[in-house]
């Protein structure tokens, strides 16, 4: 019995009206991704839309909880670009594992998982049950060219 369509990631992807971007290239000396055996380790994803950030700085000023929550969704959807580039399709995803999300903040800030859930939210819009993962949400006083957010996953393959 084959899968219903709508169950598939891609098909899932599409209904949000999403649609994959180009896999962003690494801006140091790393890969963007690693398999060892089915697992698939993405490395940090920083939320670049077309080309730049969505938005620099520290949460909650001058960056919104909002603004924040949304970094967190771009980071992951460019994660799944990376992902899809590296199996040849979401549909070869059989769970997300983990996301460890990283909020660039000051020492008062106290609401990680809320940001975070920005891209925890889409792995389950995407993946139905197989994206409920394990996760981290931790505090950092700056990430990568000053973004908001970056987000890290290990996926198993087929």
């Amino acid at each position: 019995m084959s899968t219903p369509p709508t169950s598939r990631p891609t098909a899932r992807l599409a209904a949000l009206g999403l649609s994959l971007p180009v896999p962003p290239k690494p801006v140091a000396a790393y890969v963007p991704w690693k398999r060892v055996g089915n697992d698939l380790y993405i490395a940090g994803q920083i939320p670049f839309a077309e080309g730049k950030l969505l938005a620099a700085g520290i949460v909650p000023e001058p960056i919104s909880l909002d603004l924040a929550r949304a970094c967190a969704r771009q980071c992951a959807l460019n994660a799944l670009a990376i992902i899809a580039d590296a199996l040849g399709s979401l549909d070869a995803v059989d769970q997300v594992v983990r996301l460890g999300v990283f909020v660039a903040c000051g020492p008062a800030f106290v609401d990680h998982p809320k940001v975070a859930n920005g891209a925890s939210e889409l792995m389950v819009e995407v993946f139905g049950e197989a994206g409920r993962h394990a996760r981290a949400a931790v505090g950092a006083s700056s990430l990568p060219l000053g973004a908001p957010v970056e987000v890290e996953m290990l996926i198993r393959c087929a």
